[in-house]
């Protein structure tokens, strides 16, 4: 499903800790598909404190190509962290990320880029239309859902679906807390309450080939539900003022 026609520019991103194995196919696929989406592009590399080959990696990819870029944390800062890195670095007014890990294919922005062009939107977020991942992933997946909706009245169909679109315009003022995985729920809360028009469009999700995954982690779980009832109590408390929180989107990483 291609973009109906090219956008003017489009930066994507994507964050990888420890992604070694993936790194070369995902930018070279964004290389090569990316020109058909939009007239200028750029691709950001954010590299989370990787302790394996990434870094390198990600400095002779970039030093290969000047469309590539490459922004590193010293330490792993965290999911969340790596995301905001992204969003700040880019440099268009169309912003685009994925993981790193390449359950996502670069040609299904072309999807979410549709979308974009029908409804005019300020955000498209992608949801899995069969999710290719173990079942305790799933089941954890389905229980933060409901929690999101129970408690923040957030109705997306996949809050952590890592393939989505913004309009950058639609980040300014908006600020999030959680540097895990926390982030993209705080965010969308955010922009849904900030009275951001979110649209989905339903993407294929790909089993992981390489490399290891970390969002089912116990102490990334513990983060999540930290950083979820921290946000749920504030706004209980003080709602405009727990929303008001958090560092700029698009301030400095």
């Amino acid at each position: 499903m291609s973009a109906t026609v090219r956008l003017p520019a489009l930066s994507y991103f994507f964050p990888a800790h420890n992604e070694e194995g993936n790194l070369r196919g995902l930018v070279e696929d964004a290389l090569s598909t990316l020109p058909g989406l939009a007239e200028a592009f750029e691709v950001v590399i954010v590299d989370d404190g990787s302790n394996d080959a990434t870094p390198a990696l990600a400095d002779a990819l970039a030093a290969a190509d000047p469309r590539v870029r490459v922004v590193h944390h010293e330490r792993n800062r965290g999911y969340g962290a790596a995301l905001r890195t992204g969003f700040g670095s880019a440099r268009h007014d169309l912003i685009a990320f994925t993981d790193g890990d390449r359950q996502f294919r670069i040609a299904d922005l072309g999807r979410l880029i549709t979308r974009f062009q029908v409804d005019d939107p300020d955000v498209v977020v992608g949801f899995r239309i069969k999710r290719a991942d173990p079942l305790v992933r799933t089941l954890y997946a389905r229980a933060y859902r409901l929690a999101n909706r129970i408690f923040f009245g957030l109705r997306v169909a996949d809050v952590d679906c890592a393939c989505k679109l913004f309009r950058r315009e639609a980040l300014a003022g908006i600020g999030v807390e959680s540097e895990g995985a926390f982030f993209s729920a705080e965010l969308l809360i955010k922009l849904g309450a900030s009275g951001r028009r979110v649209v989905e469009v339903g993407v294929p999700h790909y089993p992981r080939t390489a490399g290891s995954p970390t969002g089912a982690r116990p102490g990334v779980v513990f983060r999540a539900m930290r950083d979820f009832w921290l946000l749920r109590i504030r706004m209980w408390l003080a709602r405009d003022r727990a929303l008001g929180r958090g560092a700029p989107i698009l301030g400095r990483s």
